[in-house]
């Protein structure tokens, strides 16, 4: 036999029409928000995922761009101490031309130099020049003055050591000459 209990009552459902239906709309209110939360949820995790996975991108390239430079400058010391052995050679060339005593030293001191910046150059060390060029501190370094008025105010006139770049940084600056104005008669006098 079936107990009262277990069988829902006919009566008490004509009584109240709207409990029928209010508790399937309850359910359906509390399913529906229960998916509007899942579904931020959903979209706040899948926004954490983006993130995470541009942060890996980005360090990944960060890592990947660390590791070029790394190559491409490993070499700046070594490069750096060759420089004053090719400036030896620019001054030996210079030095043979003004005595013309041996043109087949000359010739093998030349050769020698070109071999050797063409070797540089495969490192990426190229020499630029100055002169004629406004002063830049970045790329020259100036060891000298000289007052005059046929070249533009802070003008480099001379260039004493030539410099260079490696892979377009400045690898050493120039050591420069630059143009200054002439200082004035009595000036001196004047600011004592």
């Amino acid at each position: 036999m079936i107990s009262d209990e277990m069988t829902p009552e006919p009566a008490q459902e004509d009584e109240s029409p709207t409990a029928p239906g209010s508790a399937g709309s309850d359910e359906a209110a509390n399913l529906r928000r229960a998916l509007e939360e899942k579904t931020r949820e959903a979209a706040v995790n899948y926004d954490r995922y983006l993130r995470a996975v541009a942060e890996m991108d980005n360090a990944r390239k960060r890592a990947q761009r660390e590791r070029e430079e790394q190559i491409r400058y490993a070499n700046e010391s070594l490069l750096r101490e060759l420089l004053p052995v090719l400036d030896n050679f620019d001054r030996a060339v210079r030095a043979a031309r003004m005595a013309e005593e041996a043109p087949g030293l000359l010739a093998g001191v030349e050769l020698i130099r070109r071999e050797l910046l063409k070797a540089l150059e495969k490192f990426g060390v190229t020499a630029y020049s100055a002169v004629g060029q406004p002063f830049d501190p970045e790329k020259h370094e100036a060891v000298g003055r000289l007052e005059t008025t046929e070249h533009p105010e802070m003008t480099v006139v001379e260039e004493t050591l030539a410099g260079y770049l490696l892979n377009g940084k400045v690898l050493r600056p120039a050591m420069v000459t630059v143009a200054v104005p002439p200082k004035e008669p009595g000036a001196e006098a004047s600011s004592s």
